[in-house]
């Protein structure tokens, strides 16, 4: 028997696409480092994915290589199922910008569909996990739960503003005060803000998470995405996933 996951957000079956609350309530992600192997299905960073369904590990389409496996998120829903991150990371800098480029993937488990643009690897393809840079230069993977905790009212309120100014901003909604508030940039669920203003990925797409980057030496772990933030996207239907990156 598997172990539970985490209470999520749950769908508020209003949403028409990435600009939208598909997911409420908005709740931190916060990442809290692991003693040992986390073989449960719970939202997590680094490690070993802990498949719900038969392994799928992506290659690159460009060099043939295993992605590099970030994390596993929570879909919301009525069934226990995640959403596997995989991202090329050549030389540095992740790969992100074109969600449909097939070196960024967001695969959904159980019952999930693979994008068409995805390259999967022969059974027994494992590739290398998130890491942390060392000040001499090494690399050593590292391992995270990620705790979903609710925002206090006050910072919860401080982000529906942000991401009103932009609807605003965008045209599509009423003129509002800039925002001055506190900003989270690593959450679940609730109306997601952007650094440009405006989802990578269209609608009918549904905003999931957001996950900043982490690009420094000091960092628990190595993300960079041009010191912007990354965004996990669901399908309508909830079975299949989009990830992009953005910069102001």
């Amino acid at each position: 028997m598997t172990a539970p996951l985490a209470p999520v957000p749950r769908p508020t079956g209003t949403a028409t696409g990435p600009h939208d609350a598909a997911f409420l309530p908005r709740l931190r992600l916060v990442p809290r480092a692991s003693e040992r192997p986390i073989t449960a299905p719970v939202p997590k960073l680094g490690g070993e994915p802990c498949w719900l369904a038969g392994p799928t590990w992506p290659l690159s389409p460009a060099t043939g290589e295993p992605l590099v496996f970030i994390g596993q998120f929570p879909v919301p829903g009525e069934e226990p199922r995640l959403a596997y991150l995989f991202l090329a990371a050549d030389e540095g800098m992740m790969a992100g910008p074109d969600p449909e480029a097939g070196d960024a993937l967001l695969l959904v488990q159980p019952g999930g569909r693979i994008p068409a643009f995805a390259v999967i690897g022969p059974p027994g393809t494992r590739g290398r996990t998130l890491w942390r840079r060392e000040p001499d230069g090494g690399e050593t993977p590292v391992e995270f739960h990620l705790d979903l905790l609710p925002l206090e009212p006050e910072l919860d309120r401080s982000m529906d503003e942000r991401a009103a100014f932009q609807r605003h901003l965008r045209g599509e909604g009423p003129e509002v005060r800039f925002p001055d508030g506190g900003h989270v940039h690593d959450h679940i669920g609730g109306l997601p803000s952007f650094p440009s203003g405006r989802a990578e990925v269209p609608a009918p797409w549904r905003f999931l998470f957001a996950l900043t980057d982490a690009p420094y030496e000091d960092d628990p772990y190595f993300l960079d995405f041009g010191n912007g933030d990354g965004f996990g996207f669901l399908s309508p239907d909830g079975l299949e996933g989009r990830f992009s990156w953005d910069i102001p």
